[in-house]
């Protein structure tokens, strides 16, 4: 991680963020990659806290140098997250296959993090959920190590020229998405599309007798209960900044960030996923 300095560290976040939740699950955030953006990952940790954060995999990503890619708004992130966990928030790390390395502390504390490689998660209504990244729901070929490591060789060399036609060509809103960024969550919907993904998982959720599964890996946002048992993926933080959330009645949603409006007279704190959250 970048060495600190006290001149070079922004005031931190609201000690009161905006909106606190019952449990906040978020996945994929690719810290150390070239799709990460930090940025949005900060700003939704400072204005949404939580009674427990789950960390449902490829939080970091071990696959890639992380220098350039590392940065003071990373160390930011890793800093706020402690933070929250030295105050009595419960944060569950789920190492995911960016991560894995991280695999072999399983059953253990990292820091005030707890390791594990599945969890059960019991909402305020009384259901029970399978918590896990999803890597082990992949289809056979993409199970290689081989193969998701090409993968994520090219993802990265196309985002790398992808900042580097943003440097020479105009330049986007914040929150625009480049024509590369476009074809790059197109291919990986492609990808995920009619693979049984959400199947197996929501088999494997049913065969320990839970309501539903919550997990990460695919990037593709989902809550829905198609499958006879409610499916949620909580997305990414490279092409979606989506997280799903617990409230107090033990209700789930899916959420984006950032908001396109934020007008808190209009009824709806997170507009921009035609998702609805689902009540037990």
């Amino acid at each position: 991680m970048a060495q600190m300095t006290g001149n070079q560290e922004r005031p931190p976040g609201p000690l009161h963020p905006a909106r606190m939740h019952r449990t906040l699950f978020l996945s994929d955030f690719h810290l150390g990659a070239l799709g990460c953006r930090p940025e949005r990952i900060l700003d939704f940790l400072e204005q949404n806290d939580a009674d427990s954060i789950y960390l449902v995999g490829d939080i970091l990503d071990t696959w890639h140098p992380l220098v350039p890619q590392w940065t003071d708004v990373h160390d930011r992130i890793i800093r706020l997250l402690l933070r929250r966990a030295r105050g009595g928030t419960r944060v569950i790390y789920l190492p995911g296959n960016h991560d894995h390395a991280l695999r072999a502390h399983y059953g253990t504390h990292l820091g005030c993090f707890e390791v594990t490689e599945q969890a059960l998660h019991r909402t305020a209504d009384g259901r029970s959920f399978l918590v896990l990244h999803g890597d082990c729901a992949d289809r056979r070929l993409f199970r290689a190590h081989i193969w998701t490591r090409i993968g994520s060789r090219m993802d990265n060399a196309l985002r790398g020229l992808d900042a580097r036609l943003k440097r020479w060509g105009r330049t986007l809103h914040p929150n625009d998405r480049s024509a590369i960024e476009v074809l790059l969550g197109i291919a990986k919907h492609l990808m995920n599309f009619g693979d049984g993904f959400e199947t197996r998982l929501t088999d494997m959720a049913r065969a320990l007798g839970q309501d539903g599964v919550i997990c990460g890996h695919s990037h593709q946002a989902a809550l829905h209960d198609d499958h006879g048992i409610i499916f949620a993926n909580c997305g990414d933080w490279v092409d979606s900044f989506t997280a799903i959330v617990e409230d107090d009645r033990g209700r789930l949603s899916l959420i984006a960030w950032p908001e396109p409006q934020r007008q808190p007279s209009s009824g709806r704190p997170y507009p921009g996923i035609d998702a609805p959250g689902l009540a037990g």
